[in-house]
């Protein structure tokens, strides 16, 4: 398997993975891409308190080292997961402002995460993924990423509205992200988190620093920042608790790669299953060189995956230009500043939209594979594991502790293994 694949060049019609528009076209696809990728793959650091420009970086890093080790046979962007933000703040206690002040213990749990999704990519390669399927079924899948969303409710309602002009704000934030999701189309239509956050801050610099109704916005940093530099590079920390608690977030990694390149097979007429072991080694390898750099765990994101279902282009060329622009926007110090100046009411309105968006992610999973709850094995899996999640039901073993989104992962596995045994 070569590393490049011989893209052969087209124009129109379908583009395949190794087909390729001529360069200028492909230049622009990519810059398409990375817009599709920058409000997830930023907003995500964001929310646990990690650098930005760490993460965008990673992100580039992260999709060459997914490009190289699948051959150039699946074109993905890997960014930044939500599935992380969870356990990452329960792990450090991260109040939703500023830098983590535990970022390093995130890291290593984060590196843990990617070990093992790493290891289950070796046994997919080894015997194939009918013990995953096996083993995860939508029943649990869908109740595993719906806690995800459910437990993080908390977040922005209790910690990013500290008075109640922020409440206020966080109101309008997520009324904005609404109204663009509803009343817009096109590309616009599918940046609806990045849109609605920049017309909430519009709105919050007009009432703050003009209207001084609010802590107004501190641009001094943007002005101050240079445009090139090195970014805010972290060491991880090994600690047995965090490790435990957010290694589990493999197993959402492994149902979210394992449908997204399900889906990639079907909009190409190719079947990707060959490399279903090798996409989630280079996922796994990609969120262990993050963790070490001070980056988020990573996945292949549904985002770059609507824009090749919208434009049917498919070519692994484009995500390797993509890659190469995010890499360069990583080493820019201003555009980190920029992206620091929104403000946290903000962040809490688009935090309230992000985290329902992802409870309903596991409804929707329920709703596509026609989940039948008349089942008695699926309605006790799903009601015990929601509960588990949202309520954060924490297991204690001497000083290790199991929080509620890793015994509601833990718990719907077991469960579902238990309950079921009779078919």
């Amino acid at each position: 398997m070569s590393l490049f694949p011989q893209w052969r060049e087209k124009t129109e019609g379908i583009v395949a993975p190794d087909e390729r528009l001529p360069w200028p076209q492909t230049l622009a696809m990519g810059v398409q891409h990375v817009v599709a990728m920058f409000g997830a793959t930023v907003l995500a650091p964001l929310l646990m308190g990690f650098d930005p420009n760490v993460a965008i970086l990673m992100s580039g890093i992260g999709t060459l080292i997914f490009f190289f080790i699948v051959g150039g046979k699946v074109p993905s962007y890997l960014g930044s997961s939500f599935a992380f933000i969870g356990v990452v703040i329960a792990a450090t206690g991260y109040a939703g402002q500023g830098a983590n002040p535990n970022l390093g213990v995130a890291l290593g749990g984060i590196i843990a995460c990617g070990v093992l999704y790493t290891l289950i990519g070796l046994v997919v390669m080894a015997v194939g993924t009918g013990w995953i399927e096996r083993f995860m079924p939508p029943v649990v899948t869908g109740a595993v990423v719906a806690v995800i969303g459910l437990n993080l409710a908390a977040v922005p309602i209790k910690n990013m509205a500290p008075t109640p002009f922020d409440a206020w704000m966080q109101a309008v934030t997520f009324v904005s992200v609404g109204a663009v999701a509803v009343f817009t189309r096109g590309m616009v239509q599918r940046l609806l988190i990045l849109v609605g956050l920049i017309v909430a801050t519009v709105i919050y610099a007009v009432l703050t620093n003009g209207l001084g109704l609010g802590q107004p916005i501190d641009f001094s940093k943007v002005a101050n920042a240079p445009w090139f530099g090195m970014p805010g590079f972290a060491s991880p920390v090994f600690d047995a608790n965090a490790m435990l608690l957010i290694a589990p977030v493999a197993v959402i990694l492994v149902a979210e790669n394992l449908g997204h390149i399900k889906a990639v097979s079907a909009m190409t007429g190719r079947d990707m299953n060959p490399y279903m072991g090798r996409a989630f080694v280079g996922d796994g390898i990609a969120t262990i060189v993050s963790g070490a750099s001070g980056g988020t765990g990573v996945t292949t994101y549904a985002e770059n995956i609507g824009v090749m279902a919208a434009t049917k282009i498919y070519s692994t060329a484009i995500f390797v230009v993509a890659a190469l622009i995010a890499i360069v926007l990583g080493f820019s110090p201003k555009f980190g500043a920029l992206i620091q100046t929104v403000p946290v009411a903000v962040m809490g309105g688009v935090s309230i939209v992000v985290f329902g968006l992802i409870a309903v992610a596991g409804a929707k999973i329920w709703v596509d594979n026609q989940v039948d709850f008349s089942n008695n094995t699926n309605l006790i899996v799903a009601a015990i594991t929601l509960i588990l999640g949202t309520g954060d039901y924490t297991l204690r073993l001497g000083e290790f502790a199991l929080g509620g989104i890793g015994t509601a992962t833990f718990g719907a596995i077991i469960l579902y293994a238990l309950l079921n045994r009779s078919k």
